[in-house]
């Protein structure tokens, strides 16, 4: 169990009562610590047809495609947006929700957004109309996120899609990851963001053993997600109305009797971290409301299901630690990013770490809803006073004058090696992703090996460290990054190496090293 030795003692549990049926309680309990989720110390589809165009016919066509994108581009399509609520009304928990899994496995978040009353009908029937008219028609439910005409062209996300909705008592910020496994730096920013996944997997005969085999993202990015932070995860069984499924509780055993020894192994607990259930995200099955051609599965369906989890543990008093995911130029400077601890407000003065510079919260949106504070754990997009949009970096923090981030080049760190064909020396070159940071580092010193049983640490220090080893050692980044240690913040203090489009090695930051001079 790689990752979880390596956080051990942060994997949270969730208690959600359940049938034997959609959550496997037969597996055996993992010696875990019991925990609440966040402790006070951390905060589709197949390719459409492109039919041959009809030649004689095609300036026409093409006059009226013309005239009905004008059209389009004139009338705006209303998109329901969350009303401010009543200023004496109890605050709604925020909890944000990362969709992941292998490309061609997704449930597309339109479905999700249309039954919870985010998209109209007649914004999906223009989606629809404009996917056929590209002869794109199975792609039209990814086309509420994947906005910009590489994606739609490609069929494929590249950056994380954003969306809301609200249930009876909490607000949901959804971030739709890529699948595709060129994008999965985009997948790891979004995962940062997260405070539980959602694993979407394929029911359909082939489709999910391609993303379970090796090389599939289904492996790679239930193991990110729980590198991220990420402590609950919800399986959801896609397609299982396709014609080779036919909602078969022997294809959904199969597939939850595969992916659950492997979830076990990266750190997720089967019993209390883990909730699987089958669904249909091109007809909305289960999603809502349960579906009368899945008998045998009793629990609650998606969406209630999530209103029913747990609240978060989540404290304001900490120092304010918002990680910069992007940010954009519109009247002044505006940046976007989860808060992972702390509170903000309107006005409040705060340092951008780490070029120490002060700014001012001149407005403060969370999920474009104007308010005048926020709390841990929701997504914001913040006015700024005090500084120019080039002078930002994602992977930037945002803090309390008075309790500023760490940052620095050099840092030492316990690794987990996860999957590397040759032996790893000082030297070795890799791009280190911590928190919504990218930058390159150097593996300047092997340190000492840990044993992964007993934990004790080697006494001489190792030449080379090789797949499924644990070391500790000593890491130099290209440039100056903010970082705190796993033990004080465990949020920015864990971390995920890759190398040539390959996740080779997760972290945990055990030291920073002052510069020498």
């Amino acid at each position: 169990m790689l990752v979880e030795l390596l956080f051990s003692g942060v994997t949270g549990s969730v208690c959600v009562a359940s049938a034997p049926v959609e959550n496997g309680n037969s597996e055996a309990d993992m010696n875990t610590e019991e925990e609440t989720w966040e402790q006070k110390e951390e905060p589709g589809g197949g390719e459409g047809g492109g039919g041959q165009e009809n030649l004689s016919t095609e300036g026409g066509a093409a006059g009226r495609e013309d005239e009905e994108m004008m059209e389009e581009e004139e009338e705006e399509m209303p998109v329901p947006k969350v009303a401010p609520p009543p200023p004496d009304a109890p605050k709604k928990e925020h909890v944000n929700v990362v969709f992941i899994g292998h490309v061609g496995a997704f449930l597309r978040l339109l479905p999700v957004r249309y039954l919870t009353g985010m998209v109209d009908k007649r914004t999906l029937e223009k989606y629809e109309r404009e996917a056929k008219e590209k002869n794109r028609e199975t792609w039209y439910l990814s086309w509420a996120l994947d906005t910009n005409q590489e994606e739609r062209d490609k069929g494929k996300t590249v950056e994380v899609g954003r969306a809301y909705f609200e249930t009876e008592k909490k607000h949901f910020t959804i971030l739709d990851a890529p699948g595709h496994k060129s994008f999965v730096p985009n997948m790891i920013g979004g995962a940062s963001q997260a405070d539980l996944a959602v694993l979407v997997i394929s029911a359909r005969k082939g489709e999910f053993e391609t993303g379970f085999e090796k090389g599939g993202q289904t492996r790679e990015h239930a193991m990110l997600a729980k590198t991220a932070g990420v402590k609950h995860l919800i399986v959801l069984v896609n397609k299982m109305d396709d014609p080779t499924v036919n909602w078969s509780l022997e294809r959904y055993e199969e597939c939850k009797e595969k992916l659950v020894p492997f979830l076990k192994k990266v750190g997720f607990n089967p019993k209390k971290d883990i909730h699987f259930m089958p669904c249909s995200g091109l007809t909305g099955a289960n999603l809502k409301d349960p579906v009368p051609e899945c008998p045998w599965y009793t629990g609650l369906p998606f969406i209630p299901h999530l209103d029913s989890l747990p609240n978060f543990n989540r404290s304001s008093d900490g120092p304010v630690r918002l990680p910069i995911v992007d940010k954009y130029k519109d009247m002044g400077t505006v940046i976007l990013g989860k808060l992972e601890s702390g509170s903000i407000s309107k006005a409040q003065q705060l340092v951008m770490m780490p070029n120490r510079h002060t700014v001012e919260v001149l407005s403060l949106l969370s999920d474009d809803v104007e308010t005048d504070d926020a709390a841990p754990g929701e997504n914001l997009k913040l006015r700024l006073k005090g500084i120019e949009e080039e002078e930002i970096l994602p992977g930037f923090i945002l803090c309390s004058p008075d309790n500023l981030c760490h940052s620095g080049r050099t840092f030492d760190a316990q690794i987990v090696i996860i999957e590397h064909k040759s032996i790893i020396c000082p030297g070795y070159n890799a791009v280190l992703h911590i928190h919504t940071c990218i930058e390159e580092v150097q593996i300047t010193a092997l340190i000492c090996l840990v044993d992964k049983k007993t934990g004790d640490k080697s006494k001489t220090r190792p030449r080379f460290v090789k797949q499924d080893q644990v070391c500790i050692a000593r890491l130099r980044a290209a440039g100056i990054i903010c970082l705190e240690t796993f033990k004080d913040f465990p949020q920015m203090g864990r971390f995920t190496l890759r190398d040539e489009g390959k996740t080779i090695a997760i972290g945990k930051v055990l030291k920073l090293v002052p510069e020498k001079d």
